[in-house]
């Protein structure tokens, strides 16, 4: 009996540290986008150095190893170490909103010309370009199939792409009836994401073909969390429900019964709790199981930045600049800090720091 209590807790573990707690290698964390870090944070984090880009930041930081990469507004991505050193920065011709992609020492990252680019990660070297036609907002996600890794990026040209990770060559494209402007989560062979069309797509990554797509009614602005067989979607009608990928039907819809205003913010979920924040100001957290609502935090101002989950602590970022960390148990503030120029895109935790960008331009890092 000790014996095979033993070999659970490694599983466990293992399972537990599948994602480094130096890396957070896409904007939401992980292939799922389930915005969840493996790392942890100060109780009361300190400001240790920014770093001035030349134009607004849009886009979320990733973290891979001893290296930040972000995108701005000025048409540049730029590589930081750890520390807030330039490293190194590679210009496109237009703005960069989407999150970068870190995967296998390659940094993948779309601009406003819908142009997805494939950049070495130690050298700032172009590796190859991929043209869309139209607007990248939603950043990359992969995935890995025998001995090829597929690139998934959605576009305003109402197209999922699919790109060979070594060449750049396009595989294929999927067709929706709207514009794309999340990411698609990727699982079991699958990527899913909600369009501008109002409905929830499954596509197989290997051949493009359509799996199903689910009526969801209204437009879906931002990135859909998925774990097992459920997604979990904000809509731009002020709804945040849950769907059963095997039923094709919603289980469970909460709105608030006033405000019905847009989630743009995309969940995160741990346990049987998922987290999300609507424009009304709102920070929410659910049983993910049913809806009941558990807490909410009321950060004063709009919320268009995903939260984040770290430990039993959710930090949250709004339009007028605050970073806060509240208690995943009970939605008690733990911290703020006021930026002062508004946050739009959720931030990384990587290796006890906290990475975030603002609209003054700059990536702030903060830690103990």
């Amino acid at each position: 009996m000790k014996y095979w209590i033993v070999v659970v807790l490694i599983i466990l573990s293992f399972g537990a540290n599948a994602q480094p707690t130096s890396s957070w290698p896409i904007f939401r964390g992980d292939q799922k986008l389930n915005g969840v870090s493996k790392s942890t944070i100060p109780d009361s984090p300190e400001l240790l150095w920014t770093f001035q880009t030349d134009d607004n930041i849009k886009s979320a930081p990733v973290v891979a190893g001893d290296k930040v990469v972000i995108g701005s507004t000025d048409g540049f991505v730029y590589c930081l170490d750890t520390e807030g050193k330039l490293l190194w920065k590679f210009e496109t011709n237009n703005s960069i909103e989407a999150p970068a992609l870190i995967l296998d020492k390659t940094v993948y990252i779309g601009n406003l010309d819908g142009m997805l680019y494939a950049i070495e990660l130690e050298t700032g070297k172009k590796l190859w370009e991929y043209e869309c036609e139209n607007q990248i907002i939603g950043s990359a996600n992969w995935w890995k199939s025998g001995d090829k890794v597929r690139i998934v990026v959605g576009s305003y040209d109402y197209y999922l792409h699919c790109v060979d990770a070594k060449t750049g060559e396009g595989l294929w494209k999927y067709e929706s009836d709207n514009f794309i402007n999340g990411a698609a989560a990727c699982e079991d062979g699958m990527a899913m994401f909600g369009g501008c069309d109002g409905y929830l797509h499954m596509v197989d990554i290997a051949t493009g073909k359509l799996v199903k797509k689910i009526d969801v009614a209204t437009y879906v602005a931002n990135s859909v969390a998925v774990e097992k067989d459920k997604a979990y979607i904000g809509d731009y009608d002020g709804r945040f429900f849950q769907v059963d990928l095997k039923d094709d039907r919603t289980t469970w819809v909460w709105e608030h019964e006033k405000t019905k205003l847009q989630f743009i913010a995309s969940p995160a979920i741990i346990g049987d709790k998922v987290v999300t924040a609507n424009y009304n100001k709102f920070l929410y957290c659910f049983n993910k199981n049913t809806g009941e609502m558990y807490w909410e935090y009321n950060t004063g101002r709009h919320v268009e930045a995903s939260p984040l989950i770290v430990q039993d602590k959710v930090i949250v970022a709004n339009m007028r600049g605050d970073l806060a960390i509240v208690n995943l148990s009970d939605g008690k503030l733990v911290w703020k800090y006021e930026i002062g120029g508004q946050i739009i895109s959720n931030p990384a935790v990587a290796d006890g720091k906290i990475y975030v960008g603002a609209y003054d331009g700059n990536v702030y890092c903060f830690g103990k």
